[in-house]
């Protein structure tokens, strides 16, 4: 390697490098191995426009394209240009709403010329520029409720525009910034505002609302009892508990029913009421059902590289991009799935210990939203693949079929190794 290379290469981080090509190209043999049939014609056609492995291996050849830009490009820009690409996602997002494109349910793609793409990938990238900004401001005070105010408008504003597009699955992902929130200071306390949320949403799917309104009151009558002696002393304490109870009341009664009965479409309905054992529907849990016996069938070691009878007979739906878990699985079984999420456990490490070794709050804020994004669509998808969430649409980072969100996480990683290359500057 001569000066000019070496200078070029300076900085970056390979051990990211060669995970994020490691799990790339799992990806492409795992799409591969999905549309295998056994017929020999295939490896002579490897690039056929109409293969969806041919399709990522272009992907990934405009995303090499895409890292090399970004390498080449100042990290200042990025900083400088935050808030302008922020706003940029939120108009393509605005502008599907107006002329995108219904794709399997949902209105989220834009279609220019031959080329369509969802903006609520790239829009996860503006976003985590736009809450690094924000949160390295020094005019920013994150100890103040106005500034944590602004940030979860950040990252919330995007996600109520994509529900309205029909997109939940990536909606909820947006929900990982506040992760980051929490690196940066957000009280421990909300964390647990939040679980009591998801046990108030099951509560409301799982109980008759005249007995849980009867629990509510008995629950509050039981706690104002055992502290009357402090509510004597301190009447907000009343208030607050009485706050509680009403606000527990009304949500379980409005606010549940409402998102359920007009946010979801009725086959998501469904197929959280059939994941919680309210409902016994073949049709809503086929996929599931026929990822679950994909990866079961793998058993410990598996069947082998393109031998899998589940995926070359079509049986697992969507088995090239939501359930791209189920061929790797069924062909790798359970030890090489083990070896698999390794490579995105090392990988989140790696990008951990990245984001506390900076000196500039932006490129670590940055780098959390990295790790928190990767780590949400993980654990989602594995989860839905394997019938411990509804199926809800969600990627797997760089291994599940799909130009937008191979580039999108592309993006955001090179330019985490950008940022990362200037470690030794403090980025505003």
């Amino acid at each position: 390697m001569n000066r000019s290379q070496a200078k070029l290469t300076q900085g970056i981080d390979w051990p990211i490098v060669g995970l994020y090509l490691a799990l790339v190209i799992i990806g492409i043999m795992s799409i591969f191995a999905a549309e295998y049939r056994g017929d020999d014609s295939v490896w002579q056609d490897i690039l056929h426009p109409n293969k969806n492995y041919s399709r990522q291996l272009i992907w990934f050849g405009v995303s090499i394209v895409l890292a090399a830009i970004i390498w080449l490009t100042d990290s200042k820009f990025f900083t400088a240009t935050a808030n302008l690409m922020y706003a940029g996602g939120l108009l393509l997002l605005l502008l599907v709403l107006g002329i995108g494109k219904d794709v399997k349910g949902s209105h989220s793609w834009l279609v220019i010329g031959g080329f369509q793409f969802q903006p609520a990938e790239l829009t996860k990238l503006c976003t985590n520029l736009a809450l690094a900004k924000y949160l390295s401001s020094q005019e920013t005070d994150f100890t103040k409720l106005r500034s944590r105010l602004i940030a979860a408008a950040l990252a919330l504003i995007p996600a109520g525009i994509i529900i309205l597009q029909d997109e939940t699955g990536l909606a909820l992902v947006y929900f990982s910034f506040f992760l980051v929130m929490f690196r940066e200071g957000l009280p421990g306390v909300l964390l647990v505002i939040a679980f009591s949320g998801i046990v108030l949403v099951l509560s409301a799917l799982l109980v008759d609302r005249t007995v849980l309104f009867i629990i509510f009151t008995v629950i509050t009558a039981l706690v104002i009892y055992f502290m009357r002696r402090e509510i004597k002393r301190k009447r907000s304490k009343l208030a607050l508990i009485l706050g509680i109870y009403a606000f527990c009341g009304l949500f379980v009664m409005f606010v549940v029913p409402f998102v359920f009965t007009k946010v979801l479409k009725d086959y998501q309905v469904r197929r959280i009421e059939v994941m919680l054992g309210k409902e016994n529907d073949p049709k809503a849990t086929y996929n599931t059902r026929q990822s679950m016996i994909a990866i079961g069938s793998g058993g410990f070691w598996g069947k082998g590289y393109l031998k899998g009878t589940q995926t070359r007979y079509d049986f697992v739906p969507e088995q090239s991009t939501d359930f791209i878990f189920c061929t790797i699985g069924e062909d790798f079984g359970f030890f090489g799935s083990v070896i698999f999420l390794g490579i995105y456990v090392a990988l989140l490490f790696r990008i951990i210990f990245v984001a506390e070794r900076q000196r500039s709050t932006f490129t670590r804020v940055y780098a959390y939203g990295v790790a928190s994004i990767i780590f949400f669509h993980l654990a989602i998808n594995i989860a839905m693949t394997i019938g411990l969430a509804p199926v809800i649409g969600i990627p797997l980072p760089l291994v599940s079929y799909g130009g937008s969100s191979l580039m999108t996480f592309t993006m955001l990683i090179f330019i985490l190794l950008r940022l990362d290359a200037d470690r030794q500057m403090v980025l505003r």
